[in-house]
Order: structure tokens, then sequence, then C-alpha cells
């Protein structure tokens, strides 16, 4: 099992998380990048420090932006991944708040070229968070098909399509994980079929705020 960390913390404010990151470099399937719900304004010096010492190490680092679930512009979207490509050298994206029906496929479909045709993504992560129409399998390098809190997440059913994928293509991000849980939830994920997860204590109104247990406690 992999690891997709979402630390939406700032390194000055969490030093000690982003250097466990570091040292968990050979786990992680990527990290996500997260400086203000998107690139920001202008590029954080603190970030970007951080960047280099995970892209120094082999650790993927993933360029969040809001999709609004396909209701965003395209051009925006692309303008965050073209930001975080020049202040923060990202090759990779994180499309939070993906549509999951058929309806919005197409729209994806173009989102996803563009990404990589426009903005040079080379890994390209969609998190619609639940299980989607089986088609936004084609566009994603990695699919978001759970995110959720622990009690949804042991009452989850998973669909005979998403069976069928390879493990290293589906990922679950699970919160509000209770102590001593952390292995039973990626044990979990890969009886469910995902090759990469991430589940945290942390509760809403801010889940990710922190690392998976086994992280820290290494």
């Amino acid at each position: 099992m992999r690891l997709l960390v979402p630390l939406y913390e700032h390194p000055a404010d969490r030093p000690e998380a982003w250097r466990q990151l570091l040292r968990a470099a050979p786990r992680l399937y990527g990290v996500v990048l997260n400086p203000a719900s998107g690139p920001g304004a202008a590029p954080d010096p603190g970030f970007a420090r951080a960047v280099d010492r995970l892209r120094a190490a082999g650790v993927r680092v993933l360029g969040y932006a809001d999709t609004d679930y396909g209701r965003r512009p395209p051009a925006d979207v692309l303008a965050d991944l073209l930001r975080y490509r020049r202040w923060y050298g990202t090759d990779g994206a994180f499309l939070d708040q993906a549509a999951a029906s058929p309806q919005a496929l197409a729209r994806y479909r173009e989102l996803a070229d563009a990404a990589r045709q426009e903005a040079g993504i080379r890994t390209l992560a969609l998190n619609p968070g639940v299980h989607p129409d089986p088609g936004y399998a084609e566009l994603a390098d990695l699919l978001v098909t759970f995110e959720g809190t622990w009690r949804s997440y042991l009452a989850d059913r998973v669909p005979r399509w998403a069976r069928l994928q390879p493990p290293q293509r589906l990922c679950h991000l699970v919160y509000g994980v209770p102590r001593g849980q952390g292995a039973h939830a990626a044990a979990l994920a890969g009886r469910r079929g995902a090759g990469v997860c991430c589940a945290v204590p942390g509760t809403m109104p801010h889940p990710w705020d922190g690392l998976p247990e086994e992280l820290v406690t290494e």
C-alpha cells in the first residue's frame, strides 16, 4: 500500500510533519500541495523549499485545484496548474471536487487532455470522492473513489467495475480514523482493490491537517 498524503498545512507551522514526509519518501505515491485552496496569488518560499526537498527525494508532488464538480471554468483550472508548474515545478495535478456523473464525463475528458497537453501534467489524480461513472477511470492516472469518514468507509460498497481496475489506479482517502485503526484502514483499502490510500485521525472541518498514524508513530 502506497500513501497519497494531502497535508494542507504550511511547512512553517508543521515543520516536523513535513520532515516526516521526507523520511517516508519510499512509501509515498505522492503529496498533494495546497497552499491556499489552490496555488494562491503568489509563490510561497516556505512551500517552495518543502517541495524542492520532496522532489529531490523522488516524491511526486501534485498541485491541488478545485473543479467544483464541473462548474469551474476549465481555463481557471488550467491557470492554477500552470502556476504550480511555474512556481513549484510540479508535474502532477490533484483535481478535487470532481464530478461523478456520466453527463459531466465529456467535460472532464477535455479538461484532462488540456491538463496534459497545455500544462504538462504527467500524473493526473481525479477526486470525485465516490465511485463515479466507470468512464472516469479512463481519464485519470489515479482515481479517488472514496473520501469520507471512517464510519462511512466501514459501510462503503465497491462496484464490480472498480474491483477490475489495477490497484495502483485507485485511491481511498479516509478521515476520522480512531487511534490504532490506521493499519486496519490500509488493509481494508487493499481488500477493496485500492493500492493507494491515506487514513488520518483528523475530522471536519479540516481533516487533512496531519499525517497518517503509521507515519507519525514510526
